[in-house]
């Protein structure tokens, strides 16, 4: 089976071959693969649920992103001055607990902006995600990685990057954008 056989049954909701049909993992996105990556797209590193800590291996994981999104849960103001010291221009949503701490004022519960001639929502919940109005809906909060897409939206929960539920690796999502365009979209193992 080639790659362009294997994208239609991921996205008509087929199984892959060695997966039932009712099994919910197999309509989830590890990997993206969308064609030839151009040199010069942009990579944009998307974490979640970092609760305090940011790791050795995430600081070197985001080293060379041309953009940072945070889904929330950062739970330290040090952490938000470091990645955005770091990574000017990243872009957040509040998580259920961050209230309690003071970001930039930029950093709201529902961010929506355009990168790369992109529509990027950023929410906590999935739930609160405008699918419909947004090419990338990035979520966090179960700590669950899931890439998977909806209509016309490609979804993408980075699962957590410091705290993992489910599984014992924390983990992060990278995606290489361009003109409108996501080429490549994958779950990255931060061992």
């Amino acid at each position: 089976m080639g790659l362009a056989e294997v994208i239609r049954r991921l996205f008509s909701g087929d199984a892959p071959e060695g997966r039932k049909p009712e099994d919910k993992e197999a309509r989830v996105i590890t990997r993206f693969p969308k064609g030839l990556v151009p040199v010069d797209a942009k990579r944009v590193d998307i974490v979640s649920d970092t609760h305090g800590y940011i790791s050795d291996e995430l600081v070197r994981a985001l080293r060379g992103a041309d953009l940072v999104v945070h889904a929330g849960d950062i739970t330290s103001e040090g952490d938000w001055g470091f990645l955005n010291t770091a990574h000017p221009g990243i872009k957040a949503a509040l998580g259920n607990n961050d209230g309690y701490y003071r970001y930039d004022p930029e950093v709201p519960r529902l961010n929506r902006f355009t990168y790369e001639g992109l529509r990027f929502s950023v929410t906590h919940y999935r739930e609160e995600l405008p699918l419909g109005e947004s090419d990338v809906a990035v979520c966090g909060h179960t700590h669950r990685p899931v890439i998977e897409q909806v209509g016309r939206c490609l979804v993408v929960n980075p699962g957590s990057a410091s705290l993992p539920r489910g599984r014992r690796i924390p983990t992060m999502a990278r995606l290489m954008v361009k003109d409108g365009e996501v080429f490549s979209a994958e779950i990255i193992d931060l061992e």
